[in-house]
């Protein structure tokens, strides 16, 4: 699993919460000047995940207000990107001379290196700090982007959403040695949502093209997996893309186009035979939702793959669960 490190305002004295958040966020983030209203009785916890470079903070605090002033920039700057991804509340920033207020999955990013002011309501969110140098964006274009509303709905912006709200919820499923390539997933998704917002893909590095259009195709996947015509030649057309491109973005990955969705729907189907909730779920039903349209391929596949037949599969995992 995955470390991270986590406080929580709720075991301390009442009076000593927010001047301990206050310290924590300005040593751990970048020093800020800090108030709340509800100091008296102020609650709030956070999590940081540490993913090589890159920092993510899945949050919740009561309302709140924080400044980084010239003289705090001094003192000490990260060098950062700042990504502020609301899931519930709304967050009002001002920085460059301008301003703005982003509501849920409206992400907005600031330099670390300018200054700003924030003002937040009850506030579930989720903060992204990577270093500037990583992102390879002209400063002077990125920071036409800085405030501005980056929508979380659609395209790379949904990508990074949905990673760092899977982050947020937990982090059963990744290991010690995801941390990394994590952050650097991370990296790639912001520079192209930002290369993107600017119109400016031209100028990212081929690479990170590579990277995030694959991950745009494993979400695409994912969202399909249960249309039995999903192939490597409706995937590449999906993408405009040819196929035999399509082969070789995937060359350096861990399996063939076509075999890497046959895993998905087998892992998927597998999940639900384990999962209590669809124990009446008939083993066809799941079989066709995951992509098998014929129940005996889908056997046949399940028990080559997990070394026994899906009804005694389903029989095993409801057994343990009990």
């Amino acid at each position: 699993m995955l470390t991270e490190r986590l406080f929580r305002t709720d075991g301390l004295p009442p009076a000593d919460r927010f001047d301990c958040w206050r310290d924590l966020m300005s040593k751990t983030l970048c020093p800020m000047d800090m108030n709340s209203d509800r100091a008296a009785q102020f609650q709030a916890q956070t999590r940081l995940l540490e993913l090589g470079a890159v920092s993510v903070w899945p949050t919740i605090a009561e309302p709140m207000s924080w400044r980084r002033t010239p003289s705090l920039i001094r003192q000490s700057d990260p060098e950062c990107y700042h990504l502020t991804f609301p899931i519930t509340g709304s967050v009002g920033i001002t920085q460059a001379g301008r301003e703005a207020v982003h509501g849920p999955h409206e992400m907005y990013v600031v330099d670390t290196s300018q200054p700003f002011d924030c003002v937040t309501g009850a506030l579930h969110a989720v903060g992204l700090e990577v270093p500037r140098k990583l992102v390879p964006l002209r400063k002077q274009k990125a920071d036409l982007l800085l405030t501005q509303r980056l929508p979380g709905h659609d395209g790379y912006g949904s990508l990074l959403a949905q990673l760092m709200g899977q982050l947020a919820r937990g982090i059963g499923s990744y290991g010690p040695a995801d941390g990394p390539r994590l952050g650097s997933i991370i990296v790639d998704l912001l520079s192209a949502l930002l290369a993107h917002a600017l119109d400016a893909d031209s100028s990212l590095p081929p690479e990170t093209h590579r990277q995030t259009l694959v991950l745009r195709i494993r979400a695409f996947v994912q969202q399909h997996l249960h249309e039995p015509q999903l192939t490597p030649c409706t995937i590449a057309a999906a993408h405009h893309i040819s196929t035999s491109y399509l082969h070789r973005l995937f060359r350096n990955e861990e399996s063939t186009v076509a075999a890497w969705i046959r895993q998905q729907r087998l892992e998927r189907a597998r999940r639900e035979l384990a999962d209590p909730s669809s124990r009446t779920t008939p083993i066809h039903a799941i079989a066709t939702r995951c992509g098998f349209p014929r129940a005996s391929d889908f056997t046949r596949a399940f028990r080559t793959t997990y070394g026994t037949p899906p009804k005694e599969y389903r029989h095993q995992a409801q057994h343990l669960a009990e």
